[in-house]
């Protein structure tokens, strides 16, 4: 690489501690954290998407979690150090100073000379900052040192250079004999892996007694961790290394191989789990209206923390320690694949770029799909056309929208839900617009058929249901599933969420001849509140699998409505083995088989394809997607699917959500899975 190249590279990965700096201001600003000194240091305001208020916001308490862990168990020395490589324009020195941990410590910044410099000159024009450090003077222009207190440094130092590293340090008084704190966030992933590794070995030779803090990105593999990557290589800053160490287990070794002598590590799902009380864990989460889970917790499986020692500090107890917490429930071998291929279509445009979306086989030929947040006339948004896909030459589909129909206006709900209720109506329950407005009506469409059954000629109404005492109101994430009861027909409204409660417990009975809601005696002990599960019809009744219960984590139960003389009966399926706790997947029963296809789970390393649960015997079986024929990455959350028996297939629509802040992915085509090879499982 050359000069020039190398410093666009470096402009680029600073201009990443600049956004960095902004979300850490903003989360402050929105109470998640209590720092008054990361705004005084970055000019400039942004509010932030509560997504990324999370996603740093379990950054800086695990960062919180172990400076408070080392400056607690200095063991007894004189004098603690903390030296920050990659500082960029945190706060740390600062909120420490004001809390009054720095009594016996002291703090060392590394960063590139501009932006030491620039973060020197801030402190120095800003009295509150200048307050705390005290006393301070300035570097020479030709020194690494640009700026000294009794208690402070800032060092303009490129970390690739280490023998130039070792020497500034050790001029500007660091000593490598005395209890070190070394924390890297967000910096190693950005340096050659080489460079990288002679920066940790460096490390452990240089220390005797230290730990060695890291937090940064893993799991390149999977589809966001794709995404992940493809966003910061857009960015000029391309993420090295995670190929060499993908997960938290190829990290440890890392270190152990580096020369430290203890080493432990876990992913931030864990963390948020493991180490941080449940009554801050619910103060966070009531700090703003939040829907966007799948995507909250794929980033915090993308990303870990780890802690590696050496000397009197490796000796004490390491900071995250394995536990039966947090249980990991890995699935079992993969019992097969299943083929997915590209459906067909005559135009790009027709893809269904969408998520939150409803989708219905209104009939064998023709699939109705309404609402979600997408992409439409080239900009991202709440959708407002209808997309229509019907089949043609034999397995081949073809899409087209409709932006217009006769009657109610569509609202652009998103989460709702969508069920055939005759061969010319679809009745649409529930959804929002925003986590704090839902979708306050219950609509009807209508279709007419064309004579040759062509999505292009299509009628569609649209009318609002009118119904009284409409329970469905004000709920979203919810499931909506056809039972039967002394011959009627009835939808089973059951879970979901509001504006008001995070889950919802309750369900009701739609009678859908008269649309009136009914009264129905159901007996056995009542299953845990629940949104973003699964639903399905079986034998009358309904079964229900998975879910995000009230405290964000998802359930691995599969529960059976059962139908019975006099109502129906809550059931258990008990399953063996156990599956993977997930949500936001999609359910079809097959031949007297449940399948579970994609969502999220966060207790495990893998992904998710499709989970095969013979409902017979009880046996589950893992299969996983090969996607060496469609588009790479394939995200399957927040998708629809449709089953077709008898072609032995299932259709997916949609998927994908807002990456953390990394940008919007939508699954670019209509994909299809050949499902034959289940028809001789048993």
């Amino acid at each position: 690489m050359g000069p020039r190249s190398r410093d666009r590279r470096a402009g680029a990965v600073q201009s990443t501690n600049d956004s960095s700096a902004l979300s850490k201001s903003s989360l402050a600003a929105r109470g998640y954290v209590r720092d008054a000194f990361t705004a005084l240091l970055v000019p400039g305001t942004a509010r932030r998407a509560p997504l990324v208020h999370r996603g740093y916001y379990v950054r800086a308490r695990a960062v919180r979690h172990c400076a408070r862990a080392f400056l607690g168990r200095k063991c007894g020395a004189p004098r603690a150090q903390i030296l920050s490589l990659g500082a960029g324009s945190d706060a740390l020195y600062f909120r420490l100073k004001a809390r009054g941990l720095l009594a016996r410590a002291a703090v060392w910044e590394v960063d590139f000379p501009e932006v030491a410099r620039r973060k020197a000159d801030r402190i120095g024009e800003t009295p509150e900052l200048r307050e705390l450090t005290g006393p301070f003077q300035r570097g020479a222009p030709a020194s690494a040192l640009c700026f000294e207190s009794r208690d402070y440094r800032i060092l303009g130092l490129d970390l690739r250079q280490l023998r130039e590293l070792g020497e500034a340090l050790g001029a500007a008084g660091l000593d490598p004999a005395a209890p070190t704190l070394l924390l890297a966030e967000a910096v190693l992933t950005y340096l050659e892996p080489d460079r990288a590794a002679a920066l940790i070995a460096w490390a452990a030779r240089r220390f005797p007694d230290a730990l060695f803090v890291v937090y940064e990105q893993m799991k390149p593999q999977d589809a966001f961790g794709q995404f992940m990557l493809q966003h910061f290589r857009q960015l000029n800053s391309p993420l090295h290394g995670l190929d060499r160490f993908p997960d938290v287990e190829a990290q440890r070794r890392r270190f152990l191989q580096a020369g430290w002598a203890a080493c432990s590590a876990v992913d931030m799902n864990e963390f948020y789990r493991r180490f941080l009380p449940a009554e801050e864990r619910r103060r966070m989460e009531t700090l703003e209206p939040f829907d966007e889970f799948e995507e909250w917790h794929l980033k915090c499986a993308h990303y870990f923390i780890l802690a590696a020692s050496t000397g009197d500090i490796q000796s004490q107890t390491l900071l995250f320690p394995p536990s039966e917490a947090f249980p990991r429930v890995d699935p079992a071998s993969p019992s097969g694949d299943l083929p997915a291929r590209v459906v067909s279509s005559d135009s790009h445009s027709t893809n269904l770029k969408a998520y939150g979306h409803a989708s219905v086989l209104w009939s064998p030929g023709v699939i109705l799909s309404t609402g979600g947040f997408g992409e439409q006339e080239g900009r991202h948004c709440r959708l407002s056309k209808f997309h229509l896909f019907s089949r043609y030459c034999g397995f081949e589909w073809k899409g087209s929208q409709k932006d217009s129909w006769t009657g109610t206006q569509w609202d652009g709900r998103l989460y709702h839900t969508m069920t055939r209720i005759s061969d010319t109506q679809v009745l649409v329950l529930g959804g929002r617009l925003s986590p704090v407005s839902p979708a306050l009506s219950t609509l009807q469409i209508q279709l007419c058929k064309s004579k040759d059954n062509s999505t292009e000629d299509l009628k569609l109404t649209v009318t609002k249901a009118g119904l009284e005492d409409d329970f469905s109101l004000s709920r979203w994430r919810h499931s909506a599933t056809e039972v039967s009861y002394q011959n009627q027909k009835y939808l089973f409204v059951y879970g979901g969420r509001s504006v008001t409660e995070p889950v919802l417990s309750d369900w009701h009975f739609l009678h859908t001849g008269t649309l009136a809601w009914v009264r129905i005696p159901v007996e056995g002990e009542a299953p845990e509140a629940r949104h973003s599960h699964s639903a399905c019809i079986w034998q009358g009744g309904a079964l229900i699998a998975g879910g995000l219960r009230a405290s964000e984590e998802p359930l691995n139960s599969v529960l059976f409505l059962k139908p019975i003389p006099c109502g129906f009966h809550w059931e258990t399926i008990n399953i063996q083995p156990p599956i993977t706790p997930r949500y936001s997947h999609t359910a079809h029963i097959l031949n007297g088989k449940l399948l579970l296809v994609g969502g999220v789970w966060i207790h495990s390393s893998s992904v998710p394809g499709v989970t095969v649960i013979n409902l017979t015997t009880g046996l589950s079986s893992e299969y996983q997607i090969n996607t060496t024929c469609v588009p790479w990455p394939l995200m399957l959350h927040n998708h629809t699917s449709i089953l077709l028996p008898e072609e032995q297939q299932l259709l997916l629509l949609g998927g994908g959500g807002n990456c953390f802040s990394f940008g919007t992915y939508f699954n670019p085509h209509m994909v299809t899975l050949d499902l034959s090879s289940l028809s001789a499982v048993q």
